[in-house]
């Protein structure tokens, strides 16, 4: 069995054995104050009368607390609110009293107007102050709960937030990418008809595994480089001999959790900015591995300049930005991207991401052996 108090259940051996706590405690205070009155009555005397008094307490309490609960005392106080809580702690402490002189007659020779007397003389106050207490016990677990609840619901909101903005950015690279791989075809259907039909194809499979792409926001490094190789696959055809790829892997990183679509804007940055723009060759150098407690991944590329003042967030394409808000919504301080010149010519995108090993899922992209 169990008591209610509030939003709290206390089982009824433990509630009643602090109420006990409480009764023991004034007995043994009744005693010492008429001990130096020069008066004393037998302990089971001082243990009867406070039990009396403190159990009745317990039976009232948990409608204390639904009154507190109906009546609710807000800060700043206004004199208007304490009406009612002031009328409710009257009544308790009078049905207190008159339960505790009714049991009191039972064991006392004097008659019920005289326990009433009694009560009323010794015990009003007290039970005043216990009513108030009681209600301020019941404002205060209130308020804990209430205190506790909003920052759940604040974490709750906060994650789908952050999950809400990783969608947005994650959805923001595959329009960006699209809108350039159109942009080649339709130079491609003038210059090479096949090419382009070939390209369309292979736009069609890697729009597919998008779409197949499992819904969490990590994949595995292995289905991060097949996604990656159909996009490669598209900017072979359009580059032909100028493109050339080099892949360098340390075989336990190939199960380490990535963002999923982290590599695709960082190489597309990486041509964008290199043989697209410029003349002669290129050759797109990835390398995984692992330092530590860290899973670091390099992306290069050996033409193209890095300006100064250009980072991942500022000014170097949208889809370096966006990377590095993708990485700091995940992971915070523990991820970190950034770009280095490489002499003598060409960049190189570092990332460094928190080294978490996963497992592939079944609805993610499918590996080819």
């Amino acid at each position: 069995m169990r008591v209610r108090l509030g939003n709290t259940d206390i089982g009824m051996g433990r509630y009643l054995g602090l109420w006990g706590v409480v009764a023991l405690v004034f007995a043994v205070q009744g005693y010492l104050r008429d001990d130096l009155g020069g008066h004393t009555w037998s302990a089971i005397d001082y243990l009867r009368w406070s039990a009396i008094q403190w159990y009745t307490w317990a039976a009232l309490a948990p409608l204390v607390f639904r009154l507190a609960a109906s009546y609710p005392l807000r800060l700043p106080l206004r004199l208007r609110e304490l009406g009612m809580p002031l009328l409710a702690s009257v009544g308790v402490t009078a049905v207190a009293l008159l339960i505790g002189a009714m049991v009191s007659t039972v064991f006392e020779p004097s008659g019920f107007g005289e326990q009433w007397r009694q009560f009323v003389g010794q015990h009003a106050a007290t039970g005043m102050l216990t009513c108030w207490a009681l209600f301020v016990i019941q404002q205060a677990m209130q308020f804990r709960e209430e205190t506790t609840r909003r920052e759940l619901e604040a974490s709750r909101l906060a994650s789908e937030l952050a999950q809400s903005r990783l969608q947005v950015l994650r959805t923001q690279l595959q329009p960006h990418f699209l809108f350039n791989t159109m942009h080649a075809i339709a130079t491609l259907l003038h210059e090479d008809v096949p090419s382009a039909e070939d390209m369309l194809l292979r736009l069609s499979d890697l729009l597919r595994a998008f779409l197949e792409d499992c819904e969490g926001q990590e994949i595995t490094l292995r289905q991060e480089l097949v996604l990656l190789d159909l996009y490669l696959g598209i900017q072979r055809i359009r580059f032909k001999d100028r493109l050339g790829t080099r892949i360098y892997l340390a075989p336990d990183t190939l199960r380490c959790a990535v963002p999923s679509l982290i590599l695709q804007p960082i190489v597309e940055n990486a041509i964008r900015h290199g043989i697209g723009e410029r003349l002669g060759s290129d050759c797109i150098e990835i390398e995984s591995r692992r330092e530590g407690a860290e899973l670091c991944i390099e992306v290069r590329n050996r033409n193209s300049v890095l300006e100064p003042g250009d980072s991942p967030s500022s000014g170097h394409g949208i889809g370096l930005s966006n990377t590095a808000l993708r990485l700091r919504e995940l992971y915070g301080d523990l991820a970190e991207v950034r770009l280095d010149m490489l002499w003598p010519q060409g960049v190189a995108c570092r990332l460094r991401l928190p080294l978490r090993e996963m497992e592939e899922v079944d609805d993610a992209p499918e590996v080819a052996a």
